[in-house]
């Protein structure tokens, strides 16, 4: 089986990329951000509150591909400043399941956003 599009209703991709792709029993899901689904607004002004909005976004992304949280085995983060990582961090213990993902975080330029957040995902089967 070739590589397939997951779609959801999480944000819409903002250029040519897909929100997540599968191959081989394993889900990439594109970097995403607090955006609202509908509005394209970001949501939350703080570090936490942008967190959970992100990690709400990846959730609906892995639900349209019947997957979710505890799936997760690797997480890229992208944080605006490092300085917000003990925020972003006790918001994403509190929803991700353990055992956590391997996991990166890095400071980086984000425009308009604190948080940006892709991950990796397996199939129990594909394990």
């Amino acid at each position: 089986m070739g590589k397939r599009e997951i779609r959801s209703e999480a944000a819409a991709p903002g250029g040519g990329y897909s929100q997540a792709v599968e191959l081989g029993g394993l889900v990439f899901v594109s970097g995403q951000g607090p955006l609202d689904p509908v509005s394209g607004e970001v949501l939350g002004e703080t570090i936490e509150e942008q967190t959970a909005h992100t990690i709400e976004n990846v959730r609906l992304i892995l639900e349209a591909a019947e997957l979710g949280l505890e799936d997760v085995v690797k997480s890229t983060v992208h944080l605006a400043d490092i300085s917000l990582f003990g925020g972003f961090d006790g918001v994403y213990r509190e929803l991700f399941p353990r055992p956590y993902p391997a996991r990166t975080t890095v400071a980086s330029g984000l425009l308009n956003i604190l948080v940006e957040i892709d991950v990796v995902a397996v199939r129990e089967d594909s394990r």
